[in-house]
């Protein structure tokens, strides 16, 4: 390849993203300086939190641009390398972003850049052992805190992340309950993954459901989704309940202000905890999650499911993807193979 394929950021979304927020470009392959590296992106990943990236408004990391490189996490392969840390060859994670090529200072990069260990596929990489199951295991473990024999609600169960916070109270001895939206995803919950109980909110009416597969109420709620969801566990949350915020994947792509819970003094009575959190403040701790999660894996104890999409043109509508429903488990797109 002589040109870097990108899709840029033409105009910040207002309602569902869609192929009209991005524009094509074709610009020539950047060259690194001293101390930086050529990443040729192989795998790009596609997570709710993207949506927010978009909106010109002040978050954990600054918006993306308009006219730059759509930002995503990648796996990539070195082409050239002028740090001492990298040879051409390696495989690696970064923030590519929606292009070919990207030249990475691996000091001053947004999530850095790091070596993919041998025996780890760049599908593992970037689902169950990179940031979506990284977000599940302190998410789940540092802030829900989950004992055996309690109850553990799971919103969004059948994404990426909830996915693997289900399975991980089930590892913790807990009695697991789901929420996703479709028979199929809510078959593969329950039949492949083990969870307990399953609540189809596509099909049902969430409030009664989470009382019916709760009998003894909810000691850890993990919410991904945020909305009528949030509001209906909270209304049914056990004394000391944990409550641990993920994402809203719910109100992202609202034209008006979602209304928030308007329950919060449960909170108060039943003495619990919510609490927000962000798995970048946990990165210098990966290597404590990596080893149980690969210990999990090992034993089939802990299962991950990637819903991979190819083709370069497919980057916009597979970001879609994740708010549409379509996707099963983690949604990354191939862009080409390691040479």
């Amino acid at each position: 390849m002589n040109t870097n394929r990108q899709w840029l950021l033409a105009k910040r979304p207002h309602g569902l993203v869609g192929e009209e927020n991005f524009a094509y470009a074709e610009t020539p392959i950047p060259e690194p300086d001293e101390g930086e590296v050529l990443v040729r992106n192989l795998y790009l990943s596609f997570d709710p939190t993207q949506r927010g990236w978009m909106e010109d408004r002040e978050s954990y990391l600054p918006p993306v641009a308009l006219g730059q490189p759509m930002r995503a996490g990648s796996v990539g392969q070195v082409v050239t390398s002028n740090h001492a840390g990298f040879e051409a060859g390696d495989l690696v994670q970064t923030t590519g972003g929606w292009q070919d090529f990207v030249v990475v200072s691996p000091e001053t990069s947004v999530m850095g850049l790091s070596k993919i260990p041998a025996g780890i596929t760049p599908e593992m990489m970037m689902s169950v052992l990179g940031v979506t199951g990284l977000t599940a295991y302190w998410g789940l473990l540092d802030l829900g805190k989950p004992k055996a024999g309690e109850t553990v609600l799971v919103s969004g169960a059948a994404g990426a992340t909830g996915s693997i916070a289900g399975q991980i109270a089930k590892i913790k001895g807990a009695r697991v309950v789901g929420i996703a939206g479709g028979a199929q995803k809510c078959s593969w919950l329950k039949d492949e993954l083990g969870f307990d109980d399953v609540i189809d909110y596509k099909n049902e009416y969430v409030a009664q459901r989470i009382a019916a597969t709760c009998p003894n109420k909810v000691d850890v709620f993990f919410d991904n989704v945020g909305g009528d969801i949030l509001q209906a566990a909270l209304d049914n949350i056990n004394m000391h309940a944990r409550v641990v915020l993920c994402g809203g994947i719910s109100g992202y792509n609202a034209t008006e202000p979602v209304p928030g819970p308007n329950n919060l003094m449960n909170l108060v009575i039943m003495r619990a905890r919510m609490e927000g959190f962000i798995v970048i403040d946990y990165m210098n701790r990966s290597g404590e999650a990596i080893a149980d999660l690969l210990k999990w894996i090992e034993a089939g104890d802990l299962k991950f499911q990637v819903d991979v999409q190819e083709g370069f043109e497919n980057i916009p509508s597979t970001l879609q993807r994740l708010f549409t429903g379509q996707n099963l488990g983690k949604q990354l797109l191939k862009i080409a193979d390691p040479s």
